[in-house]
């Protein structure tokens, strides 16, 4: 292959593992190889070569969610084209396994390092507490003393609904948030306290949901009255869709008399009716910034400092000023 590419070997190797510093047509005509003979590098070779397995070991805290698995697949793709395997297990599953358990499965597996998706501050605790001897990256929305961390920036993503909501008009605002012991969950809540604050918006207790459809569908169908707040902002899009879904059997039209705004970018969110405003989060760029991370530790190169990677608004028409309140 290096022959064909006109290049040394090393070249070649550096290009596979994506160093920098290797000029761009160099690495072009290298990739263009690699693709015409469906090159696949040799993970035992290579393992043998290095002492490192190239697998990277993941403990999410469920595959039900939208988020989780998402990254999920996402540090899955990412890591297939650099040459690394990825190895996951699911707490919270009904199982019953402890993080303990679940860390001893996979270092048996001879993981390089541990990526931790969409904790708990309950299993991050748990954590702390064990010897682990690896590189340990947690998927959280705050620099940590004890682990590597990336994310999406959770805390902007609150504030870009509140803002859309208060630009409309809205100055009275529930929350419908996740299980707050969820981390995700206890950075969008704070955010969105401190973004309605700083708008002036009233203040209301949050309504604490469980991310799913049914909760938000059971908590809007037991509205009897029109409310006095005009818009909810909703944790997730699982949660926002029960909403409107609830709202509508109970007679209240979704944006005319309340706004709901969701969480994520779920593919239905757009097909939904009425298509949701909501929140999306760049999970490819996600997994890139977690396998750029471990890598480097891994590597023993300097390793980036903590990643926010910006979240995104999607205006569509489930939100809009409001109307016949008294506002």
């Amino acid at each position: 292959m290096a022959q064909i590419a006109g290049v040394s070997h090393m070249t070649v190797s550096r290009v596979l593992n994506n160093y920098p510093h290797i000029k761009e047509a160099t690495r072009r005509r290298v990739l263009e190889v690699i693709e015409e003979l469906d090159y696949r590098p040799n993970m035992a070779a290579r393992a043998l070569a290095t002492q490192k397995s190239q697998r990277i070991g993941v403990l999410v805290e469920s595959t039900v969610g939208f988020g989780p698995t998402s990254t999920l697949r996402a540090l899955q793709s990412t890591a297939r084209a650099s040459g690394y395997a990825v190895s996951s297990i699911a707490l919270g599953d009904g199982d019953e396994l402890s993080p303990q358990q679940a860390l001893d499965n996979l270092t048996t597996q001879g993981i390089d390092a541990l990526c931790v998706v969409a904790p708990r501050s309950s299993s991050i605790a748990a954590l702390r507490k064990l010897s682990i001897g690896i590189p340990v990256l947690v998927v959280k929305p705050d620099m940590d003393p004890s682990f590597l961390t990336v994310s999406v920036d959770q805390q902007q993503g609150a504030a870009l609904a509140v803002d859309h909501l208060v630009s409309l008009g809205h100055r009275d605002i529930i929350h419908v948030s996740g299980p707050l012991d969820w981390l995700d969950a206890r950075a969008r809540e704070r955010a969105f306290h401190a973004r309605a604050k700083a708008w002036g918006v009233r203040e209301r207790p949050i309504v604490v949901g469980d991310w799913t459809a049914d909760f938000a569908y059971d908590f809007a169908k037991g509205i009897r009255d029109l409310p006095d707040y005009t818009a909810i902002f909703a944790a997730n899009d699982d949660m926002a869709v029960g909403l409107v879904h609830g709202l509508h059997d109970r007679g209240f039209a979704v944006p005319d008399e309340i706004s709901v705004v969701g969480f994520d970018d779920i593919p239905l969110a757009s097909h939904v009716l009425p298509p949701l405003t909501t929140v999306r989060q760049n999970f490819r760029a996600l997994g890139v910034s977690v396998l750029d991370m471990l890598r480097a530790a891994i590597e023993d190169r300097e390793i980036p400092r903590m990643t926010k990677i910006p979240a995104e608004l999607l205006v569509r028409s489930s939100t809009a000023p409001p109307r016949g309140r008294g506002r």
